[in-house]
């Protein structure tokens, strides 16, 4: 009986202990991918790396956190296996993983689900954030129609213009431009059908050429991977003639 004492009571600390480091380590990963949010100076790079990264880390620290409660489960009744059968200390440990792998999907459901919400709101607010010149001036954003004048100069630079958004930023008072690429098929969009940011670009084809004289026009095909909802959409490319400096 004293062996078995001393057995659920060592069990018990090392469970504890676990628990402990599990819960740390989750805090920690959280204020890592904080403290690497913050050292990124500029706004799009942050946007990319938060964009890229933010659901990753949460990820993880949720699973640090799962495997916490798994430990912590673990001590729970050991004072009533102890004083019964050994047996129960197997049923618990069973019914714990079990437990465990439970939460396992469930929290991953909630995280592809749910947290791309509170990601979209703060790429938002990065993406919106008023930018600085060289020159210490607070930069504007052009609007869609303003940056169709620039949009050929921009796309003469970058070849691949499929799933490519672009912000263009000016410094109305020396001209200075600074022109910001976003991949769209890395943006996660809300979808009309269940309301989860799980929609995606799936697919895009080029449905008209532009011309000199005539805007193209792109055809983006986006699925839901939550749903399964698929949406299509048009955009326009502008004139050839809009191209020339």
């Amino acid at each position: 009986m004293e062996t078995r004492s001393t057995f659920f009571s060592t069990w018990d600390q090392y469970m504890y202990a676990g628990a402990g480091v599990c819960v740390t380590l989750a805090v920690l990963i959280l204020l890592y991918h904080e403290l690497r949010v913050f050292m990124v100076k500029d706004y799009k790079d942050r946007y990319d790396y938060v964009n890229l990264n933010e659901i990753r880390y949460f990820w993880y620290s949720v699973m640090a956190f799962i495997l916490a409660g798994t430990f912590f489960a673990n001590t729970i009744a050991s004072r009533a296996i102890e004083a019964n059968s050994m047996r129960w200390f197997y049923v618990r440990t069973f019914i714990v993983l079990g437990l465990t792998v439970i939460a396992y999907f469930v929290f991953f459901s909630l995280v592809k689900i749910y947290y791309p919400r509170y990601v979209e709101r703060r790429l938002t607010k990065l993406r919106d954030t008023p930018r600085v010149s060289p020159s210490g001036n607070v930069m504007r954003k052009l609007t869609q129609s303003e940056v169709q004048e620039h949009h050929l100069e921009v796309t003469t630079k970058i070849n691949d213009v499929h799933s490519i958004d672009y912000d263009v930023w000016i410094d109305d008072k020396t001209g200075f431009k600074k022109i910001e690429k976003y991949n769209a098929y890395q943006h996660a969009e809300e979808c009309s059908e269940c309301g989860y940011y799980t929609m995606k670009i799936d697919q895009e084809e080029v449905e008209q050429q532009p011309t000199l004289s005539n805007n193209g026009l792109l055809l983006k095909h986006y699925k839901c991977s939550y749903c399964g909802h698929r949406e299509q959409h048009e955009v326009v490319i502008a004139r050839l003639s809009e191209n020339v400096a």
